[in-house]
């Protein structure tokens, strides 16, 4: 069943109030992570700002904030209903504290860290790559879903297959039957869902997004509602923002309500309500191994250069560390089969918007097609692969009147070494 989402505007703490006790399945908290800073964000056309205020006159101050509504939480949350509260390095700590007295430390079940990938960093130092969210429950007795995960490639096939036990000394070894045979482990589920969760930041082209700062993706959000909720069940988000747990909510069938203090937070929440946007993932649909080269072969031609693979473009296979005239050097190497316009016009293609890019195409096949070396595009800098250099130095031996072999062959290498 499809719901539609409660929308309050005003303060959480007199919303919650007035939600019956021991009501929610779920809570899922994303408060002011004590940054100290105003947040503020455009939407991609430029007509719309959303801001907020993430400025505290202390510790204590936040900590009170946060004391006293999550004991309103606590109050509306059912025996078997759980809390997730999102934090970083600023205040985590706070947060459990708080939530250490208000739940007791025997019902705080995990904390999982939300890991992505970055874009570059001008900070000194290591560059910030998770965010956590506290698992606490009102009681053992709280839902859980349990999820699945692939085995590893590493994992050894008979940890797959053979049941495991613990001897009489408490080591564990595999489990055989009175005549001695391995005793299966039963269906292969995969490996239990850990506590590290790696799932993509929203890049700046993402469809979902909509300029709104600290907007989480709705991957995230769908995973902590079907790990701890089942269908009509009620998720509340007190500080829902741009609306992401309450859209994540509807479309998976939960009740939900959203709250925000911010009237612009709860206009961009509606919007969203009415036309749910889900960027979907390559990354988790197909797996990071997808994205590995396999081609590497041909990559012997790069030996002693410092660059970085490209895994996910066509036409540019590699990045070289160094930059030439202050702009990036992109790398491709012509295929098996390919002819040097399609190799270069493929390069050329895939760097137009590139920033100026310097080129650098790598021929392994001295085959033009129809086309001549004109054709090539004068951006692009044409330079032979080692056997691409000695057939031609061979070939131009060959030419070479046999009288003056050894000084025309000399003569050839150091002009094909030099190209």
């Amino acid at each position: 069943m499809n719901y539609t989402p409660d929308i309050y505007h005003g303060d959480c703490l007199a919303v919650l109030q007035t939600i019956a006790a021991e009501s929610v399945d779920l809570f899922y908290i994303d408060p002011p992570f004590f940054t100290q800073k105003i947040h503020a964000l455009s939407t991609r056309d430029g007509n719309t700002r959303y801001s907020f205020k993430d400025l505290w006159a202390s510790r204590e101050e936040y900590g009170s904030f946060l004391l006293e509504r999550l004991r309103e939480c606590y109050r509306c949350l059912k025996p078997t209903g759980s809390l997730f509260f999102h934090c970083d390095e600023n205040a985590g700590h706070i947060a459990r504290f708080v939530l250490d007295d208000i739940f007791g430390t025997g019902n705080f079940q995990s904390e999982v860290i939300w890991s992505y990938k970055r874009w570059s960093n001008s900070k000194k130092g290591l560059m910030p790559s998770h965010q956590t969210i506290l698992f606490y429950s009102r009681s053992t007795a709280f839902k859980f879903n349990t999820m699945t995960t692939p085995y590893s490639e590493s994992t050894n096939v008979d940890q797959i297959l053979q049941k495991r036990v613990r001897d009489e000394r408490g080591k564990t070894i595999y489990a055989r039957d009175d005549a001695g045979e391995p005793v299966s482990n039963g269906a292969k589920r995969g490996v239990p869902l850990g506590d590290v969760w790696e799932i993509p930041y929203l890049n700046p082209k993402a469809k979902e997004r909509v300029g709104y700062p600290t907007q989480k993706p709705v991957l995230l959000l769908e995973k902590i509602i079907e790990l701890s909720t089942a269908p009509n069940d009620l998720v509340v988000d007190p500080f829902c923002g741009s609306g992401t747990t309450v859209m994540a909510a509807q479309l998976l069938g939960r009740r939900a309500i959203g709250i925000d203090i911010s009237p612009e937070a709860i206009e961009l929440t509606k919007q969203r309500l009415a036309n749910p946007i889900v960027t979907s993932s390559r990354l988790l649909e197909r797996g990071r191994e997808s994205y590995v080269r396999t081609d590497l072969d041909q990559f012997g031609c790069l030996q002693g250069l410092d660059y970085h693979l490209v895994q996910r473009n066509k036409g540019i296979d590699a990045i070289l560390a160094e930059e030439c005239c202050g702009k990036p050097v992109c790398v491709r190497i012509q295929r098996t089969g390919e002819t040097v316009q399609q190799a270069a016009t493929a390069l050329h293609t895939a760097a137009l918007r590139k920033g100026g890019a310097k080129l650098i195409l790598v021929v392994t096949e001295n085959h033009w097609g129809l086309f001549s070396a004109d054709s090539v595009s004068p951006h692009i800098t044409l330079v032979d692969a080692t056997a691409t250099a000695i057939r031609k130095a061979l070939s131009q031996m060959n030419s070479t009147e046999s009288g003056n072999v050894h000084g025309s062959q000399i003569d050839i290498v150091r002009r094909v070494a030099a190209s």
